[in-house]
């Protein structure tokens, strides 16, 4: 399934979670599949999500939160994105994160959310039919 043009993708995990195991499968998966990918790792602020997003110029940011702080951390990151005029980056989360969460998630800009046990064909399946490069959706690059 390799991408005809490479997204770039930041994957990320903010506060103050430090298991780490399925986000490096993620990031291993996304790069497997041709995307450029950066992974901050752990005990990431949303500040320094931002920062770096921004700095690398990414297409995608993937959040990964286990500790129950999801709906802080996710929203503060997007909120900041807008802020520093790059809401065109789209976010994605997964985690532990309670299914009456997910509408609120959503409803602050997060694109999608993957839940334990969500097949890595199936993210990666999400990703290539609903993420393209900013270059080519008239985003800032």
């Amino acid at each position: 399934m390799e991408h005809q043009t490479k997204l770039r993708v930041l994957v990320a995990k903010p506060g103050l979670d430090g298991h780490d195991r399925g986000v490096k499968i993620i990031a291993r998966a996304f790069r497997d599949t041709g995307y450029e990918v950066i992974y901050t790792g752990v005990h990431q602020t949303p500040e320094q999500i931002v920062s770096a997003a921004i700095q690398e110029d990414v297409d995608l940011i993937g959040l990964s939160c286990l500790s129950g702080a999801h709906l802080f951390l996710f929203n503060e990151v997007v909120r900041q994105l807008i802020e520093q005029d790059a809401g065109d980056i789209i976010v994605i989360g997964g985690g532990i994160i309670p299914e009456e969460d997910i509408t609120r998630l959503k409803g602050a800009g997060i694109k999608e959310i993957f839940l334990p046990g969500t097949s890595l064909d199936e993210i990666l399946k999400w990703v290539e039919e609903n993420v393209k490069p900013l270059s080519q959706r008239g985003g800032s690059k």
